[in-house]
């Protein structure tokens, strides 16, 4: 007879540095206060759907239309014609060398951007990742035997990086650099010169540039996208988009990889990123079929920006409520779907963003994400997204000021005491 064994099953150690906050321990506890008949509004998440935001209807007709011919596994790198849009896509916009056979489909660009660090990186490489950084980056990284180093982008600095500090962190593992433009979680637009600095840079140094991309049309008053590709030529370039953010289909989890630039010298990679292709067979078929309508058809998302539109008066709700606050101050929001404010710590002492969420969540039953989840070494900020009606914002942050204001009552209390 076998002896039974009582022997632990552990998690793989590489998990131990990985951090996912924006769905994490505060979401868990979100649904367990859900579940005891609690409302929680949720500012943690860039999931249009959830906010009353639906998918243009040319491309719910168009994977309708299409279901028939969905049945079997495509090619592993997509849907040929929904290649083809994205390489004219590309090529609009000054991208010369763009090409079906260097361009991917993926389930969202989680997951190509698992696929282009793993064809990439040997253990110990080391990769150029900002801070604050979207932390499917940072976990990517180490998940794939990486070292992340992390370039600061300061709140001083309006969340743009400094050139000139990236220099001192190379070294001879060094072998990307990533750029979020727009920025998540902070907002921030790139300017054409930085961008151009930055594309440089990596050529310089023989850097793979990775640009992630996917709120490439989500920009607000005259601020402007530029995407980087055009500026890189003499480095490989790697592309990010998809359809999750601009065409609000986060659940078709459709994104793509489009390489440009060096590819004459990164035939061995590219032949690397086909066989991961290959060996996960295919992304989902049906929600291709969104791709060609999603580039070639109406623009659905202008509409929404620009003055009067239903995020841009959110984001108008957001940075009002921020001048009104006590306690909050935050560069701008330029981009993307999300705000990034930080904390007075003169006002509150001692100020910590996880504290301080968890407080939010249980006492207001509000739901953010707090600023060190983004891979930075300060703990007074948190992100926000921009995608609830602003009237709901604006009560939002009401609750959030609520809060803060017990933090620092607390805070001024506790010096009383120990001034006595």
């Amino acid at each position: 007879m076998l002896q039974k064994t009582t022997e632990r099953f552990h998690k793989s150690p590489s998990l131990n540095e990985v951090r996912y906050e924006i769905r994490g321990e505060l979401a868990h506890r979100a649904r367990e206060l859900e579940a005891r008949g609690h409302r929680i509004d949720r500012l943690n998440i860039g999931n249009p759907g959830i906010y009353g935001f639906r998918t243009p209807e040319h491309l719910r007709e168009a994977v309708a239309a299409r279901l028939p011919n969905s049945e079997a596994y495509c090619q592993e790198q997509g849907l040929l014609e929904a290649r083809d849009a994205i390489v004219a896509q590309q090529r609009r916009r000054g991208v010369g060398n763009a090409t079906v056979e260097t361009t991917f489909i993926g389930n969202g660009v989680s997951e190509l951007i698992d696929v282009a660090l793993r064809g990439l990186l040997a253990p110990g490489d080391e990769v150029l990742v900002p801070a604050p950084d979207y932390p499917l980056w940072t976990a990517s990284v180490i998940l794939n035997g990486g070292q992340p180093v992390h370039y600061a982008c300061p709140p001083e600095g309006e969340f743009l990086p400094d050139v000139a500090e990236l220099e001192a962190l190379v070294t001879p593992r060094t072998r990307a650099l990533v750029v979020i433009n727009p920025n998540n979680p902070t907002g921030a637009v790139y300017p054409e010169d930085l961008l151009r600095r930055l594309a440089a840079f990596a050529a310089r140094h023989g850097l793979v540039l990775m640009s992630d991309e996917i709120y490439d049309e989500i920009t607000y008053d005259g601020a402007r996208f530029h995407p980087i590709a055009p500026m890189a030529a003499d480095t490989l370039c790697l592309t990010f988009g998809g359809l999750s953010k601009v065409h609000r289909a986060c659940g078709y989890r459709v994104g793509w990889l489009s390489l440009s630039g060096a590819v004459d010298r990164a035939d061995d990679y590219v032949h690397g990123l086909v066989l991961l292709a290959a060996l996960r067979l295919c992304s989902n078929v049906p929600a291709q079929w969104a791709i060609v309508p999603a580039l070639e058809g109406p623009d659905t998302i202008a509409d929404l920006v620009r003055p009067g539109g239903r995020l841009h008066a959110s984001r108008s709700a957001v940075h009002d409520a921020v001048a009104r606050s006590e306690f909050l101050d935050a560069p701008r929001s330029d981009g993307a779907l999300y705000a990034f404010p930080g904390v007075d710590t003169t006002r509150i002492p001692g100020f910590d963003d996880h504290a301080f969420a968890l407080s939010l969540l249980e006492r207001e039953h509000l739901l953010l994400v707090p600023g060190s989840s983004f891979n930075v070494p300060y703990r007074n900020r948190f992100r926000v997204t921009l995608l609830p009606e602003a009237a709901a914002l604006a009560e939002h942050f009401a609750r959030i000021e609520r809060e803060l204001g017990r933090l620092a009552d607390a805070a001024w209390s506790s010096r009383r005491v120990a001034s006595a």
